[in-house]
Formats: structure tokens, C-alpha cells, sequence
């Protein structure tokens, strides 16, 4: 895993790689620059001959952006330089490097436009923008010609690529500060930073990819993040070894308490996506009179009816087979389409305060606790929650979805601590929080995956890592960073629009595959 880390977090890391081990601050620069131009040929395939319009600000940023359009001309392309200040207010290293530019492309390759129409004509011939304008280091909102250039960018509809991050975003809340740049692309340097992955940072940043500017790992580690990123490498490092001589038992046995009249989709979903991340045996319990229905449904699954209610759902007199039939398995998995029938309610509220197994709790399992969040406080194991943000605000007190999405990492993050348990919140870049405080962010997944079903999916998945005997903060990296990748294969193949629960089902074992990266 990647370290998140804030604006002024980066700035130390930067300051100290300059006066402790001693590289220049223009090696730096130029180190970003490089990176950028490798990332930009990976986009947008060979350079030689697109028109580039690369838009400066004063500082730093607009350094980074001299440094790519030298190194785009060595490419042969057609890179041009707007720049929105004066080349006497530019901050020292800024300055050097557009003397290097200048040097190397001519002062035709120069513009200083004194209006928007202008800079409007400079980006309506160009085939790709790169916004260079301003980084991390801003606090206040965007005005001025910087505002023009930012608007002018989003108007022009050509493909852009942000600098660090896009300009007018704030670095560590992802707010927007007057206005931000829309970028498809956003080349990040050293470490993510936090606003890429919250607030409108997650809309207006597109794709982001890192480059290593060389800030020696011992700095990194110093700097003591408490939120990191997912990885690809960190994810398959996870995932259980198959060796030649194992069998179905070796990679456990989940058991699914899920379903209802209506709701059988959701047991069925969640026990399929536990065989595909590896899961040996899956057995779901299911109401009795629904079993056939489940049961025509799964073919590589298990079943097993349970004592239900009238109204076709799990029955509170139930309870002690469902605590044998826990007992007997690696793994639980409960929640998917029980419904909220009171006696339901009631049998999930005791049977989650005696099961003794590795155990994940999602959907009407969730909504059986609302105002009762303390009974996760006594589970006998911390067990591995999935809600989505209306379910986390039914189980936080006085919070509402509104203010859930508006703090997403600071309520993950404080519930996980309060309540002693795993938090996968669910969502445009999902939160993974643990007990102790660290969390981590998901860069896979995409907005296809906001249909039914996809949620009881990753709930399946989940539980069978556990199975698997993953522990509970490696299973929920784990599932939720392949559920996002599988998410994105199904995307890439299908489009967003029309993708379904199953769609993201059928590509898990894609994702895991060694090669298949976000």
C-alpha cells in the first residue's frame, strides 16, 4: 500500500529530501516532468506532432509544466507554452525552468495571453491540455486569469491532464475552490494526496497515476500516515497460495445467512462471488420455503432451509440451528435480502452478539442495528460491516447520507475506532477503516457498479478471503480492491450503463489473474 498524505505532509517529505538528502530541488522537478511525458505517451499513445497546450501559473506547478513542454519537444511535438504571468513573478525554480524552455523552443513557442478569448483560441487548437496552473499550496479561491484559464480548460473539451492535481481542487479535502480544472488524466508526484480521492477531487481528477520523485522511503515512513492507498501488488500479495497438493477443504467453507421471498438474488449473488475469489464450499441458509427457488438458482452451491416466519423470512426460533450451522463453517456471511421483519431483526440482533467465526455484515444485517450499534461492541470477534452511506448513517447516531458523504473517511474512520470493528463504507472511492485508526482508499471500481446487487457481491467475497483465513483487514482490501477491478473489466467490456451485478461476478477471476492491474 501507498501513504495518503496532506499538502503540508508532502511539503516536509519534499523539504527534507532537498536539505537532508540532498537533492535539488530542480532534479525533483524535472523528475516530475519526466514522469509526466512517460504517462502522457502511455494515454494518448506517440507524441511526435500532436499540439500540446501546456497552461503556467507562477509557481512550482507551472515549473512542472515548463519542464514537460522541453521534454514534449525532444518527443517532437508541438508543444505550446500559456503562460498567465509574468516571467518575472515566477518563483525561483519556476524561472529556471522556463529559461530552459525558452532556450530550447524559442520564444515562439511562448504565449502570454492577456485575455480569455485568447487562451480560448490557443486550447481550441490543441489536441491535448496540460494544466499546470497552480498545485497544492492553494488555499484561497481561484480568481482572476487563473479562474478564465480554468473555465476556458473545461469548455474546450479536449482531453487534459492536471499536474499533481487539478487546479483549483484543494489538496487535502478535494473541495473546489471557485472553480477546479476537469481533468482526464492527473499525474501525481512523491505520495497521493488527499483531496484526489475525496469531495469533487474523485470527479475531477479522471485516472490518477503516481511518479516516483525519489523521496527516500525512511521520510515516507517518518511522516507517519494513517490512511493509505490500495494496491494492485498489496492485493494479489494477499491472496492464499494454490498449491498442487490442496483440495476444496484447504480454501474453506462460507456460510451465507442471507435471503427472503423476492430477495433470493441477494443470497445467490453473494454465495457465487464467494466460490469466485477462491472459496472450496459455500453453503447458504435460506428460509424454508424459498429453498427450491435458491437452490434452482446455484449449482456450485449449497443449501440449507432454516425455520422461517409467515412472511417467508428467517424466524426467530431459528436462532440455534443458525449458531451450529456458523459453527461448522470458516466463515459468515449474513445480511444479503433478509428483510427488516421484526422476529428477523430480532434473531440477527442475538445471533450477532453470539457467533464466535470470522464474519462480515452487510445489508438487512446492518439494518437490524440501527440504534443498536453497541451490539457490535460485543461480538466475540470483530466482525468485518459493508454499508453503504444510508446504511452508516442508520447506525451512527444523528447522522444523516448527506453528512455520511460529506465526511466519508472521518466516519468510517471513527465508527471503526468506537465500535471495534472493520468498516468497508461503500462508495466512489470506498473507505476501508480498522479499529486502531489506519484506513485505506480504493482506486479501483467505476460508476457502472451503482446497481443492484453489486454490494451483496462484494459481501460474498469478503467472506470467502475469510474463509480462506485472511484476516479481517486483509480481506476487506483484498475484496474491495478486486471488486473494483472486476467492476472495471466489466466497464472496459461492456460499457458502464448497462453493467449489472453479474457482469462484475463473471470477471472476479480476471482480477485476480497476476498480470491484470487498475
Amino acid at each position: 500500500m501507498i501513504p495518503i498524505v496532506t499538502a503540508d505532509q508532502m511539503r516536509t517529505l519534499d523539504h527534507r529530501t532537498i536539505t537532508e538528502a540532498h537533492v535539488p530541488s530542480l532534479t525533483l522537478m524535472e523528475r516530475a516532468g519526466a514522469g509526466v511525458v512517460t504517462h502522457l505517451e502511455e494515454r494518448y499513445g506517440p507524441l511526435a506532432g500532436k499540439s500540446i497546450a501546456i497552461v503556467c501559473g507562477k509557481g512550482n506547478n507551472g515549473g512542472d509544466g515548463f519542464v514537460v513542454g522541453r521534454l514534449l519537444r525532444r518527443k517532437k511535438a508541438r508543444a505550446q507554452l500559456l503562460l498567465l504571468v509574468a516571467p518575472t513573478d515566477l518563483s525561483r525554480d519556476a524561472k529556471t525552468m522556463y529559461q530552459r524552455f525558452q532556450r530550447a523552443a524559442g520564444q515562439s513557442a511562448i504565449t502570454r495571453p492577456t485575455d480569455v478569448e485568447e487562451i480560448r483560441r490557443r486550447l481550441a487548437a490543441s489536441d491535448v491540455i496540460v494544466d499546470a496552473i497552480v498545485g497544492t499550496g492553494l488555499s484561497t479561491p481561484i480568481t482572476g486569469l487563473y479562474l478564465d484559464a480554468i473555465l476556458a480548460i473545461n469548455a474546450a473539451a479536449r482531453p487534459t491532464v492536471a499536474l499533481d492535481l487539478p487546479s483549483g481542487l484543494h489538496a487535502d479535502t478535494g473541495s473546489v475552490l471557485g472553480a477546479a480544472v476537469q481533468a482526464n488524466l492527473t499525474v501525481t508526484f512523491g505520495l497521493p494526496k488527499i483531496g484526489l480521492y475525496n469531495g469533487s477531487g474523485i470527479d475531477c481528477s479522471g485516472t490518477v497515476r503516481l511518479v516516483d520523485i525519489g523521496i527516500p522511503a525512511a521520510f515516507v515512513e517518518a511522516v507517519g500516515s494513517r490512511l493509505m492507498l490500495l494496491t494492485g501488488a498489496a492485493a494479489h500479495a494477499a491472496l492464499p497460495t494454490r498449491r498442487p497438493s490442496s483440495h476444496k477443504g484447504t480454501y474453506g467453507h462460507v456460510g451465507v445467512i442471507a435471503g427472503s421471498v423476492g430477495k433470493t438474488g441477494a443470497a445467490a449473488m453473494a454465495a457465487l462471488a464467494a466460490l469466485r475469489i477462491g472459496t472450496g464450499l459455500v453453503t447458504v441458509a435460506v428460509p424454508s420455503s424459498v429453498n427450491d427457488v435458491l437452490e434452482a438458482k446455484l449449482l456450485e452451491v449449497m443449501t440449507l432451509p432454516m425455520p422461517e416466519t409467515k412472511a417467508r423470512t428467517f424466524a426467530r426460533t431459528g436462532l440455534e440451528r443458525l449458531l451450529a450451522f456458523a459453527g461448522a463453517r470458516d466463515a459468515v456471511v449474513v445480511g444479503p435480502g433478509l428483510t427488516t421483519h421484526p422476529e428477523t431483526v430480532d434473531l440477527v440482533q442475538e445471533f450477532v452478539k453470539r457467533i464466535d467465526k470470522p464474519c462480515v455484515l452487510d445489508a438487512d444485517a446492518l439494518n437490524a442495528l440501527a440504534g443498536k450499534a453497541s451490539l457490535l461492541t460485543e461480538c466475540k470477534r470483530p466482525p468485518v460491516i459493508t454499508p453503504h452511506p444510508g446504511e452508516m448513517a442508520r447506525l451512527e447516531t444523528e447522522a444523516t447520507t448527506q453528512s455520511v458523504n460529506q465526511d466519508r473517511l472521518g466516519t468510517a474512520t471513527r465508527f471503526a475506532r468506537e465500535r471495534g470493528v472493520f468498516v468497508i463504507l461503500k462508495g466512489a472511492r470506498t473507505v476501508i477503516a480498522r479499529p486502531d485508526g489506519l484506513a485505506a482508499i480504493c482506486p479501483t471500481g467505476n460508476p457502472g457498479m451503482a446497481t443492484a446487487g453489486t454490494g451483496d457481491v462484494l459481501t460474498g467475497m469478503v467472506g470467502g478471503f475469510l474463509a480462506q483465513g485472511l484476516s479481517p483487514w486483509d480481506a476487506a482490501c483484498a475484496a474491495t480492491y478486486f471488486h473494483g477491478l472486476a467492476g472495471d473489466l466489466a466497464a472496459s467490456l461492456l460499457g458502464q450503463a448497462g453493467m449489472i451485478a453479474r457482469d462484475l461476478i463473471r470477471q472476479i477471476p480476471h482480477a485476480l489473474a497476476p498480470n491484470t492491474h487498475a
